[in-house]
Parts: structure tokens; sequence; C-alpha cells
């Protein structure tokens, strides 16, 4: 790192940011913290085709160049495991054209982040300062979800409880409730994201009344900008060289191949 990236930024910073952990590729430009424009694209299959023409239309119809940037902001995982990829191939492809700096941010906290951007309101002063948790669902098949568990207030506060992992959604439903149960801080508990799969298991573990909440929502590349953001203003950057994605597991055929190589 050079002395000025070890320094906390200060200034304006202009991020481009975006995703393709989940069926959505999003992306953003994200500007002191707000968003300046962005774009949703529901085409799973064609993320390696699309992304880098969807990028330069962005920029280009708001008037940004590569120069113009501050740092790229990209999801680093989990999630799907050829979108993850193309998401950081590109996201390094273009951190090295461009010479920026390269910020990596779990695409478990991006679409935790967003949801809680949606779901709180902005004149929300209300005195009750207890926590509410945010635990984001991607599908992992087989009844496992990629997931982890934030802890938001309504005055600001955010902190990530646990680590992002694949987990058993019964099981994982379980212990959340029974959790937040025991919690007297916690006033709500919100499982967002991927909701439709596991709607039954989650309304199967709420036995005792711990308002166990779902919201269906896609991935939010303003999100992925605000948390990559914070990052680049504590002077926190990624090697473009060894930066890789999280896939939190191996994929299926990998593990395939591996069991087979031990004779499993």
């Amino acid at each position: 790192m050079t002395a000025r990236e070890n320094k906390v930024e200060n200034g304006s910073a202009t991020m481009l940011s975006f995703d393709t952990s989940t069926g959505a590729f999003a992306a953003a430009i994200v500007r002191d913290g707000k968003r300046i424009d962005s774009i949703v694209s529901f085409t799973e299959r064609n993320h390696s085709v699309r992304i880098l023409s969807e990028i330069k239309e962005l920029l280009n119809r708001n008037g940004i160049q590569g120069k113009d940037l501050d740092a790229i902001a990209v999801g680093q995982g989990p999630g799907s495991y050829t979108g993850v990829r193309i998401a950081v191939t590109v996201a390094k492809t273009l951190a090295w054209t461009w010479d920026k700096p390269l910020i990596g941010v779990s695409s478990l906290e991006s679409l935790a982040y967003g949801a809680w951007n949606s779901l709180r309101k902005p004149d929300d002063n209300r005195a009750d300062d207890r926590a509410i948790w945010i635990v984001p669902l991607m599908d992992a098949r087989r009844g496992q979800v990629y997931t982890s568990r934030y802890e938001a207030t309504t005055t600001g506060g955010w902190r990530a409880v646990d680590t992002d992992g694949i987990r058993l959604i019964a099981d994982w439903a379980k212990r959340i409730e029974q959790e937040a149960t025991l919690d007297s801080n916690v006033a709500e508990v919100w499982f967002v994201g991927d909701i439709s799969a596991h709607q039954a298991a989650i309304e199967l573990a709420e036995q005792s009344g711990a308002r166990l909440r779902t919201m269906s929502f896609d991935m939010d590349a303003e999100a992925v900008g605000q948390l990559g953001e914070l990052r680049f203003r504590l002077g926190e950057r990624d090697d473009i060289h060894t930066f890789v994605p999280n896939y939190t597991q191996l994929a299926e055929a990998e593990a395939k191949l591996l069991a087979a190589s031990k004779g499993e």
C-alpha cells in the first residue's frame, strides 16, 4: 500500500459497485453513500455476457469514465459459484485497467444491509434502540442456505453477529428463534432475501412468539457501494492479484472430485 492508501479518506468518493452472487446482476454508482444511478438485470445465465456492456451503459449515461472513479466495490460472495466468480474477475480486471483500488464486501452483508435500508425509515426516531436482527438468505439447495446474521439499531448501529456460512435452514431458523427469545435486547428478527423456498421452515421455527418476519429482497448494489465506501474511507484495500471469491464451500462438482480422489 502507498502512504495515500494507508490514511483515512475524508473527501468525496465515487464508487462503482456490482454483484452477481444471485440471479440478479446489480450495479450502481454510489457517491458519498448516495445512489447516483443503478441497474438490476435478472439474467443469471447471461451474467458473463451482459456484465461489461451493462456497466459501460451505466457509466456512459452518467457521463462517468473509469478515471473519474475512486474505487471499485464488488460482492465477493458467497452465493452462486459461477456468479461470484464472474463479478470478482470483472472487478479485478477493471481495477487493474483503470488503476483503481479494489474493495471486496460480503454479498450476504450487502443483501442484509440493502434490506435494512429498505426496512428502516429516515425519520425513525424511536426511543426504543433494541436490536433488530437481519438474517440474509440465499438458496443453496437441499434445504440449505448461504446465510449470516447482522444486528442493526434505529440509531445507526450495524455489526456482524455470525460469519458467512452455509447452514440447514430448519436448524438455523430454530437457533435464531431460540436466541431471540432469550435475548430481551432483540426487538425484531427479519429473514430477508431468497425467502420463497424457505418460508415454511421459518414459520415452523417460530414457537415462542419471537416475531420472526420475512421479506423477499433482491440484491441492491447501492448497499455494496455503501459498505465498500466504509472500507475505502478506513484506508482498506484488497490486493488485485490475490483477491479471490468467498465460495464458503467447495462447488458441488469440486466436492465430488475431491471425494473421488480420496476414494470416498
